[in-house]
């Protein structure tokens, strides 16, 4: 058991300021979150904004960081986040006067074998783009920038001289004093007691020194985030992990150095180093037996301030070993300080931002690089509160994405996962890689069958899916990852080449659903979203839109009676679908939404064999004539009454959705299986059905963020501005005009892209290439093994979107050409979708 400590206060001074009555936004902690959700609403002129602190400034997970930032990422929103934090850091001792110490000291993120080279090399893509320096070095150069560190065996590495590190108390004390100069305020030594909701929406925040009445409040409570969260009846699953590392004695090597030693992180190590003035500092993320602290639901006490734990060599010692193992000068020395403190962490590594599910209550916690992201985090979090709308998309950190977990699991799962995800902060992140501990959490009671026929399954929204079939192609049931074709590339070119010439079954059961269902319903929906309501028994594709135009999510509606509309949208997307419903809901509407999304489970019958199948186990009349394409209806299946029949899919072929309960959903299952086995049906997943979908160029929530708005997304035709009024219809009609004339151009285009890359898929975030230069990013792709190519949807500058257009695109780190396409590579005139 590791025993808690305190050190010396950070920031100590004086409580503040009196506490107000009143504010606008009330702040709940006081660490590099708490600090820059402040600083950046003061900046969007919001400075009636009050942040309450139990203790000292910092005195949480904050302090004890080791401050460090690297543009070392392979996303497009971290790349910006961490430009950004780089500026601020380095600008921020003038703005406020207080000294952070900002050193600019680059960093290289090394590599040893092949897929961590494609990792690294494909970041220089979103680098490129957004305008950070990186480079790709050999193990000579590395010699060159830092002479100390041990080459052998290394393939090379990225530079990134822009990183650097700061002081963390230093840097959230400056944005707070440069928010109190604008005029916000501060409250320390006092202790959040309670948050009451009042009838209007606001809020009573209960502290030790009085109540403050706020529009707005922020958990920003680090370790004390689930404590604070559950004062308005949230959760919030996260695990406090403890992270150590070293400072050495000084270094005798280090004394005639005239510039700093970049910052190196090696997955070897599973860990970083750097120069810490005249000693060596190495920071350890142990890749098992990490430990997590304040396990259960209460979380740690509040009388804890700046805590502190005995670090555990056996833990961290294979590590560390490796360390002076790469670094030889530091293993000679003696360890003068070690500082082992906790963490947060999120289940699946990402930071939990923005809406709550509570109106007005916004959620910046589980930020595991606060020092890194909190800057970028808070200003977005701070244009989200003002604005209405982040400048960059977070909605891979929606605080609404882990819904599913049931409230009895947060406590347990949010160690188990997030302790885990502490686990994997060194290991390559290699696409499709599955983490599993938790696992399997939700199961359809197609699970165990697909089990036994040897799937592979991933998690969608904590369902799992099946993911591919190695069985089906003689090859052991278990997982190949890669960012280059791998073991599963064959076996996946077979589950394809069944759909598109026999007939699959698919297990699509994870989807957020939800009957919308009442006299109002269609007035309700037309309201709300972009498209017209379709007629009873057709299916129509809608979406919502923000106040500003920009994409919320997407919709497929079938109007089953005229009261009666069943919504079908992304899994992940059930808390902020349904908050959207309640929050633009018309007063007086009589109608009712009904959350479905455990309640039904999907089973996708596709391919040109699909009708003689589904025929085989329905006295319903499938024929074109009465059941056509974009049609729906209830329909019986294997004696199942009541099922809802989609004509619709995504693979781009004929089909039916079978939307029926979940506790049929084997029964079912086996009778099409039956009806099948003469047609040569066969079992699909979801390596399947992106391929599949790339060829229709079927988009995902991947392609539609909220940083862009349906044009820019090329949805003209699901967006009917001449029906009248529905959300986002005048912020898209004022767009429009600034773009029209000039004002405002259009940043980006949706684009199709066939690539010569047959080596490896194209992902998300690999750059793409104009004349040298970067113009864009993907978003996501896959190849697409019925037209033998590989496929990639990508945002571009608009004059490189124009179909013909010669491109590259950075697959793996090596340049590919590519061409944009004007229509899909399969089927482009749905003739096979209308058979």
């Amino acid at each position: 058991m590791v025993a808690e400590r305190s050190v010396e206060t950070v920031g100590a001074g004086t409580a503040g300021a009196g506490l107000p009555d009143s504010a606008r936004v009330v702040i709940v902690g006081g660490g590099i979150c708490g600090a820059s959700a402040l600083y950046h609403l003061a900046h969007e002129g919001w400075t009636d904004t009050v942040l309450v602190e139990k203790a000292e400034l910092t005195s949480g997970s904050t302090w004890h960081a080791a401050g460090q930032v690297t543009h070392s990422v392979s996303s497009y929103a971290l790349a910006e986040f961490r430009r950004y934090a780089c500026e601020l850091y380095a600008s921020l001792e003038a703005e406020s006067g207080v000294a952070t110490s900002w050193h600019r000291s680059g960093s290289l993120r090394v590599a040893y074998n092949a897929e961590e080279v494609d990792w690294l090399r494909a970041q220089l893509g979103p680098a490129s783009y957004v305008g950070n320096a990186m480079e790709w070095v050999d193990p000579a150069r590395v010699v060159e920038l830092h002479p100390f560190y041990a080459t052998d065996g290394m393939l090379g590495a990225v530079h990134t001289p822009d990183d650097g590190h700061v002081d963390p108390a230093g840097a959230a004390n400056a944005m707070v004093r440069a928010a109190r100069d604008l005029g916000a305020s501060v409250s320390r030594r006092n202790r959040v007691l309670g948050i009451r909701r009042r009838r209007d929406g606001s809020f009573d925040v209960d502290t030790e020194r009085g109540t403050v009445h706020a529009e707005h409040v922020v958990n920003a409570a680090g370790c004390y985030a689930h404590r604070v969260a559950r004062m308005v009846g949230l959760d919030v699953p996260i695990a406090n992990v403890l992270h150590t590392y070293l400072l050495t004695e000084p270094v005798p090597e280090f004394a005639d150095l005239d510039r700093e030693l970049p910052v190196v992180r090696d997955d070897y190590v599973s860990g970083y180093l750097r120069q810490e003035q005249q000693s060596g500092l190495i920071g350890i993320y142990e890749q098992h037996g990490a430990e997590a602290v304040w396990h259960d639901a209460e979380g740690p006490d509040w009388s804890l301030e700046n805590p502190l734990f005995d670090a555990d060599f056996d833990r961290v010692g294979l590590w560390l070993a490796r360390a002076f193992e790469r670094m030889p000068v530091l293993e000679p020395l003696g360890i003068k300080q070690v500082i082992c403190g906790a963490i947060t962490y999120p289940p699946d590594g990402e930071p939990l931002l923005g809406p709550s599910g509570v109106p007005n209550f916004w959620q910046m916690v589980g930020v595991q690089v606060g020092i890194a992201d909190g800057p970028g985090l808070g200003r977005e979090l701070a244009r989200w509160m003002v604005h209405g709308a982040t400048g960059v998309s977070v909605r891979a950190y929606d605080a609404r994405r882990l819904g599913y977990i049931d409230r009895g699991d947060i406590a347990t799962y949010g160690r188990v996962k997030g302790t885990e995800d502490h686990q994997y902060r060194h290991q390559t992140p290699l696409p499709g890689l599955e983490r599993p501990a938790g696992r399997p959490y939700r199961r359809t009671p197609l699970y165990d069958r697909l089990h036994g026929k040897g799937a592979v399954f991933t998690q969608v929204y904590g369902w799992e899916r099946p993911k591919w079939f190695p069985a089906a192609a003689g090859l052991p049931a278990e997982d190949m990852v890669s960012f280059r074709h791998t073991g599963w590339f064959d076996a996946v070119a077979e589950e394809c080449r069944a759909v598109r010439e026999r007939v699959g079954i698919l297990d699509s059961s994870a989807f957020a659903k939800f009957d919308l269902i009442g006299p109002d319903a269609a007035a309700v929906l037309d309201r709300l979203t972009t498209n017209t309501v379709p007629e009873v028994g057709r299916i129509g594709l809608t979406y919502l839109l923000t106040p500003q135009a920009r994409i919320e999510s997407e919709l497929t509606v079938t109007r089953l009676t005229p009261d009666h509309l069943y919504l079908v949208s992304a899994a992940a997307g059930e808390g902020k679908d349904r908050e959207f419903f309640e929050t633009h809901w018309p007063d007086g509407a009589d109608a009712e939404l009904v959350t479905r999304s455990t309640d039904l489970g999907v089973l996708n019958v596709t391919g040109p064999a699909a009708r003689r199948l589904l025929a085989g186990v329905t006295s319903a009349d499938l024929s074109d004539e009465s059941f056509g394409w974009l049609r729906g209806r209830t329909i019986d299946v294997a004696g199942v009454q009541g099922v809802r029949a989609l004509r619709v899919g995504f693979t781009g072929e004929l089909g039916w959705e079978l939307h029926l309960p979940v506790d049929d959903l084997a029964a079912v299952y086996d009778a099409l299986w039956e009806a099948g086995e003469p047609l040569g049906v066969a079992d699909a997943g979801n390596h399947a059905l992106d391929s599949l979908r790339m060829e229709k160029r079927y988009f995902t929530s991947r392609e539609l963020t909220h940083d862009v708005n349906p044009d820019e997304a090329g949805l003209h035709r699901f967006v009917k501005t001449g029906k009248g009024d529905f959300v986002g219809r005048d912020g898209l009609l004022a767009r429009r005009d600034r773009a029209a004339s000039g004002d405002e151009p259009y940043r980006w285009r949706l684009a199709y892209l066939a690539v010569e890359a047959d080596h490896a898929d194209v992902h998300a975030a690999d750059g793409v290439y104009a004349g040298g230069r970067t113009v864009g990013l993907v978003t996501s792709g896959a190849y697409g093994f019925h037209c033998r190519q590989s496929l990639a949807f990508a945002y571009l500058a608009p004059e490189h979107a124009e179909p013909g257009t010669e491109l590259e695109v950075r697959v793996v780190g090596e340049l590919s050409r590519a061409r944009v396409l004007g229509e899909a590579a399969h089927d482009p005139t749905n003739a096979r979708l209308r058979a």
